[in-house]
């Protein structure tokens, strides 16, 4: 931290919102300590493919602020960390931050002879799953900080430690510990950002049972080339191309048994992925299952363009069930079309859920009179703490465009305690 500027500013999570917010801090003369509970920065963007309506790869944007806040001196970086505790007034806020160990430390030129030699597997929670590393491992390609880190919950530790004498640079510490933090700041930013609803508790959409359902986080992973598949979209029961597929929007979302309130993106990031679908099949039929198209502004554009597709059928009705077809593997889908009044039956290789967006727990941060929430359990906008501004998805679903605009203008706020 250079100490000679204003803040400094706490910014609590490493996805978009928190990285532009600890960017454009640090950039208008702020000391900035932004915490991040995984072992790397990026959040969500950083395992979508391509973005809309532009479908660019969202590893440009990354890569580029990544880069200003590895030459910024101004940002300090706690990654495998979160906020315990936040006390004081506004403009004079201490904060207790719980820092896991990473065992792996500053030495790591990430040559990779420790996984050679690391003897257990893990499943790969970037890959959601999918796909598996060993206990010592890169979280992902472009991970910040470039460095490996090792899954205590897996790893046998010393009673192992073939990792160690493997590696040539003598940076893996066993017995490297978690560590307790704690820092004054005069301003904090929440973007603490979102989950995907858990799609095992929507009866009769068949995730988590039937393998050839899938969801729309799940999807990013397989069109994107550093995930499960390469790339290529398969089907996951015996990884055959596909000749038709569904996605069902509002999975869980706008249902008073799940998710009461619309999480807004899910329109477009459908529409986006049938882009991916028609780059790698272009006479595959694909079907999307709507309540309505939620398009606004500019993103019209890309759902006109989207209909000039003459093997897209966009089907207005909630989809009731998803079963599969024993011999075929195929998934037959049931609803109704309500603008004809019709029953539709389908069957398709592929069913991608367009599940919605929930807020991330904050709940293990300790605050006077706590963080507000509103009734879907997204932080509002006012808390009880001035100076405790909120930014991107903790406050409401909202694209990457808005959240970097959301997050530049808590910034702007938080400015005004930063004053020396």
């Amino acid at each position: 931290m250079s100490g000679n500027g204003l803040g400094p500013i706490l910014v609590i999570g490493g996805g978009i919102s928190g990285i532009t917010a600890a960017v454009e801090a640090s950039e208008a003369g702020c000391d900035v300590v932004l915490v991040e509970k995984n072992a790397f920065l990026g959040g969500r963007v950083a395992r979508s493919h391509q973005y809309f309506p532009k479908l660019c790869p969202p590893h440009c944007g990354l890569e580029i602020n990544l880069r200003r806040i590895k030459t910024n001196p101004r940002i300090r970086c706690l990654t495998l960390a979160e906020v315990q505790e936040i006390r004081g007034e506004p403009g004079n806020y201490h904060v207790t931050i719980r820092q896991r160990a990473r065992r792996v430390n500053e030495k790591c030129t990430v040559c990779g002879t420790c996984v050679d030699a690391c003897p257990v597997e893990r499943p790969d929670d970037f890959n959601l799953g999918m796909t598996s590393t060993k206990a010592i491992y890169l979280p992902y390609e472009m991970a910040f900080p470039m460095r490996f880190m090792i899954d205590s919950a897996v790893c046998p530790g010393p009673e192992c430690g073939k990792c160690v004498p493997a590696c040539p640079f003598d940076a893996i510490d066993l017995a490297m510990m978690d560590t307790t933090v704690e820092v004054d700041v005069r301003a904090v930013i929440v973007a603490t950002g979102w989950d995907p609803y858990d799609a095992k508790k929507i009866d009769g959409l068949g995730f988590g049972t039937v393998p050839n359902v899938i969801t729309n986080i799940m999807m990013e992973r397989f069109a994107a080339r550093s995930g499960p598949t390469g790339g290529k979209i398969v089907r996951p029961s015996d990884g055959k191309p596909i000749q038709s597929i569904a996605f069902v929007q509002c999975a869980g979302s706008r249902d008073d048994n799940h998710l009461k309130h619309c999480s807004g993106v899910c329109c477009m990031g459908s529409l986006k992925q049938t882009r991916y679908v028609r780059a790698q099949y272009p006479e595959a039929e694909i079907y999307v299952f709507y309540i309505d198209i939620r398009a606004p502004g500019r993103l019209e554009d890309f759902y006109q363009a989207s209909q000039e597709d003459e093997h897209l059928h966009l089907i207005k009705g909630k989809v009731a069930k998803i079963t599969e077809v024993a011999d075929t593997r195929q998934l037959r889908i049931e609803a109704e079309d309500t603008l004809s009044g019709e029953r539709v039956d389908r069957a398709v290789d592929l069913v991608v859920l367009a599940t919605g967006i929930v807020p991330s727990d904050t709940s293990g941060i300790q605050i006077e009179g706590g963080l507000r929430k509103d009734e879907h359990g997204f932080l509002t906008r006012e808390q009880s703490r001035a100076g405790v501004l909120v930014a991107g998805c903790a406050a409401r679903p909202t694209d990457v465009s808005t959240c970097v605009r959301d997050a530049t203008g808590a910034v702007m706020k938080a400015l005004q305690f930063c004053a020396e």
